[in-house]
């Protein structure tokens, strides 16, 4: 810890996993207990999910065999143009696959202290700058301190305990709620290899007879399996106990775990290519050399290596809501309070920030999903996957913005091995080329649309999954300025994404380019019959999207000095595009005929996708539009869960509405009350909160919500869309005093600023991403300026935007 360090404190240990504290190194996961008589550290691996590298083909295979595919899907669309709906839904639902698979808890670490019911307890913190959790207590004269973190370098979890003023005993234990396959113990620590489920069906799929299913074996070459290794040192006498250590007369301990799987190996080679089969006893040796390597480094080196690879990482941007940034925040009494609304939004700000970098980072494993890399259930809801609607982009919104770009990198690995899927489901399943995905996926990069054939289409068909994933490579193109990243990552993905996009569409009866089926996630609407339905054509979300992969498609080729087929194809087909319309009450519009919602206070905001994140309509561009949205913004109202609140407040921001913003802020960061075990109705009629470790939950938890506000804090403060960079755009009055370090805009440009009372104090401007020079337009209020800096200057600036010095 150093000084200004930002410490999230609670008084007592964790009574459930919602009051637990997260760290994690990308790859590695724990939940953090603290307490004397028993601590558990409940410890995830983002490559422990049931399924394996075949469940995606498979699931093609079964789909194309119930008769699904081109033929089929040309009965769907004249059904669909007919406005036949139960034909259509019946024809539709022939596409649905099974489902994508499941992300497991992997094991538990149980530590209890003798005498632990006389011990006086000093409460326990979470260091959002360095990732350590810690705890202290006293038993008898002797003070103990524990520290906890998970470390990148080591790729290993560290456990440090250290007494002062004489020794202490205590006792060690290791479980897991999958099927144990292989235990050891030793003096050295434990050794626990487990069989991973190779399906595992969401909690919806009730008709699924055995919902978590294990193997016999290998499948197909591959071995379904994951194993833990902890290794013990300490200055105490170490003895077996059963099957758990005791460790007594200690004054120091050392304690770290590492893994290996076969799912990690999957993971680590590129799309299409078949990782070699590895042995059991190979995965237990990996993973005891790891455990090892980081033991015999020691303590303090751990420590020092770590806070070396991820402080620089956390510190890189900083923003203060307010004047206080540092010290000892109590979450009961100064955050779930409501007392400081600027304390609570810089905390929330820089937890997204911690999380993001803890559960995604580059050589690590899986993207952040559902639930970040955290979960303590065998059938998570919603299978804690990825869902690509809107919650796994914006788990990725603050990525680029708030300083975290490398963090980016595990999502861009997923949409290469989706890309892969995707091209075959595209040619099979629809006769058309590219790439596509629909709704969910898993690490495997299901592809296909989920459902069982039984589900309603408003969720499980939907096209434009792969079309959403492909705007993050853009967006980090944009931010970055990496021509390198562009060419080699980035075009693949834009191209295929676009090749689909051009092959999905057909030409109407009035000449304009629809796609065909098409739903708006995850609403329905009334027919002229009267009738709920949600299949139909050209929704807002659809055109917007691609008319988003064809822009940004061709604004690629040009950096990159290309021009084939498929930028022909494009560029006559922009303009057959369907443009956005406003409903006869003046909002914007959801489908392409303007129906009558089933739900006018839908917590999906689909529409609005043009406005934030696509940065299509804003009061500059399309003044109508914009209007319109905030008109949709109202009548959709405010709250509902952490997702749909954060997806909420980035539009209000957008759209310049800062007092609005942060009422839904203030809505968003209250106290859940409720049991969060006990899920709310998904349609957001119950609202949620923050659970005690300020994990955003509906219920249930979701870590979208947490990474959302993060992303929408910083839209509320700096924005850069369409060459412009506004400075304090949607400034609520409320937050009258407050500074931002480090953050990232479009353009190559990074932002340091400073503001009094709602005006800029200090505003530094830098280009340091560019690779040449470049100008944009800079706004605060009603003063716009225009601004060129070469690769590495700087300007400075102060009130109204006045130039001080720089350059």
């Amino acid at each position: 810890m150093t000084f200004g360090d930002l410490l999230l404190g609670w008084p007592r240990p964790a009574e459930s996993w919602y009051e637990a504290v997260p760290i994690g190194n990308g790859r590695l996961g724990a939940m953090v207990f603290g307490g004397v008589s028993q601590h558990r550290l409940q410890i995830n691996d983002s490559t422990v999910w049931s399924g394996t590298p075949q469940g995606p083909a498979d699931g093609l295979a079964e789909v194309l065999a119930t008769g699904a595919g081109p033929e089929r899907l040309a009965e769907l669309r004249e059904a669909i143009r007919a406005q036949d709906y139960r034909r259509a839904e019946a024809l539709v639902k022939s596409f649905e696959g099974r489902y994508s698979q499941e992300y497991l808890p992997f094991v538990d670490l149980w530590m209890s202290f003798a005498e632990g019911e006389q011990a006086i307890y000093h409460g326990r913190t979470l260091n959002i700058d360095n990732g350590v959790a810690a705890d202290s207590f006293d038993i008898g004269k002797r003070l103990v301190q524990r520290r906890t973190w998970a470390s990148r370098p080591a790729q290993a979890i560290c456990l440090s305990v250290v007494v002062e003023g004489g020794t202490l005993d205590l006792d060690l234990d290791i479980s897991s709620p999958l099927r144990m396959a292989d235990r050891w113990t030793t003096a050295a620590g434990f050794v626990v290899g487990v069989d991973v489920p190779v399906d595992g069906a969401p909690l919806h799929e009730q008709s699924v007879a055995e919902p978590l299913r294990y193997g016999t074996g290998k499948a197909g070459g591959y071995d379904p399996y994951a194993v833990a290794a902890v290794r013990v040192d300490t200055d105490g006498a170490v003895a077996v106990a059963g099957e758990s250590l005791s460790v007594r007369g200690m004054s120091r301990l050392l304690v770290t775990i590492s893994s290996s799987s076969s799912a990690e190996d999957f993971w680590a080679l590129p799309a299409g290519v078949a990782a070699a089969s590895v042995s059991r006893d190979a995965h237990a040796d990996r993973a005891v050399r790891r455990a090892e390597s980081a033991l015999a480094t020691g303590a303090d080196v751990l420590s020092r290596q770590h806070e070396e690879d991820l402080r620089p990482l956390l510190s890189a941007a900083s923003l203060t809501i307010g004047s206080r940034r540092s010290g000892v925040v109590s979450v009961p009494d100064e955050i779930l309070s409501g007392w400081d609304e600027h304390l609570t939004a810089t905390v929330i700000f820089q937890l997204g920030r911690y999380l993001l970098a803890s559960a995604s980072r580059p050589g690590g494993g899986p993207p952040a999903n559902l639930q970040g890399i955290w979960n303590a259930e065998l059938r998570p809801p919603w299978s804690s996957n990825y869902t690509i609607n809107i919650n796994t982009e914006m788990n990725y919104w603050g990525a680029e913005t708030a300083g975290l770009s490398q963090c980016h990198q595990p999502l861009f690995e997923l949409i290469a091995k989706l890309a892969y899927n995707g091209e075959r489901v595209s040619h099979q399943l629809y006769g058309a080329r590219g790439w596509v995905a629909h709704h969910n996926t898993d690490m495997w990069g299901w592809a296909l649309p989920v459902g069982m054939g039984h589900s309603s289409p408003s969720w499980a068909i939907w096209m434009m999954g792969g079309t959403w994933l492909t705007q993050h490579v853009w967006d980090h193109y944009e931010f970055t300025c990496d021509i390198t990243f562009l060419r080699e990552k980035g075009w693949p993905v834009l191209r295929g994404s676009a090749e689909f996009c051009l092959g999905w569409l057909v030409e109407g009866p009035d000449g304009w380019l629809d796609t065909i089926p098409s739903t708006s996630p995850e609403n329905l609407f009334i027919s002229a019959a009267g009738t709920q339905e949600s299949l139909s054509y050209s929704s807002a979300m659809d055109m917007a999207m691609i008319r988003a992969t064809f822009d940004r498609c061709l604004a690629a080729a040009r950096i990159l000095g290309l021009d084939d087929e498929i930028c022909a194809r494009i560029r006559a087909a922009l303009p057959r595009l369907r443009q956005p319309q406003v409903t006869a009450d003046g909002r914007l519009q959801e489908w392409v005929v303007d129906h009558q919602e089933q739900d006018p206070k839908h917590r999906h905001m689909s529409q609005m996708v043009a406005v934030y994140p696509l940065g299509q309509v804003d009061f500059e561009q399309a003044p109508d539009l914009a209007a319109a949205g905030v008109k949709l913004l109202d009548a959709r109202g405010p709250g509902a869960m952490g997702w749909s609140w954060a997806w909420k407040i980035a539009l209000r921001a957008r759209l310049g509405d800062g007092a609005t913003a942060a009422a839904l802020l203030r809505e968003a960061t209250v106290p859940y009350g409720r049991d969060p075990d006990v899920y709310a109705p998904a349609e957001g009629t119950e609202w949620g909160g923050l659970l005690p470790n300020l994990f955003s939950t509906h219920p249930p938890f979701q870590m979208d919500g947490n990474f959302g506000l993060m992303a929408c804090i910083v839209e509320m403060l700096i924005q850069s869309h369409g060459g412009l960079l506004q400075v304090l755009p949607a400034l609520p009055a409320e937050w009258p005093d407050g500074s931002a370090r480090g953050i990232r805009c479009r353009g190559g440009w990074t932002v340091d600023l400073r503001w009094q009372a709602g005006e800029i104090v200090e505003l530094v401007v830098r280009a340091e991403s560019a690779r040449e020079a470049r100008t944009s337009r800079v706004r605060c209020g009603a003063t716009t300026i225009e601004l060129t800096l070469k690769p590495g200057e700087e300007a400075l600036f102060g009130p109204a935007l006045v130039e001080k010095s720089g350059r």
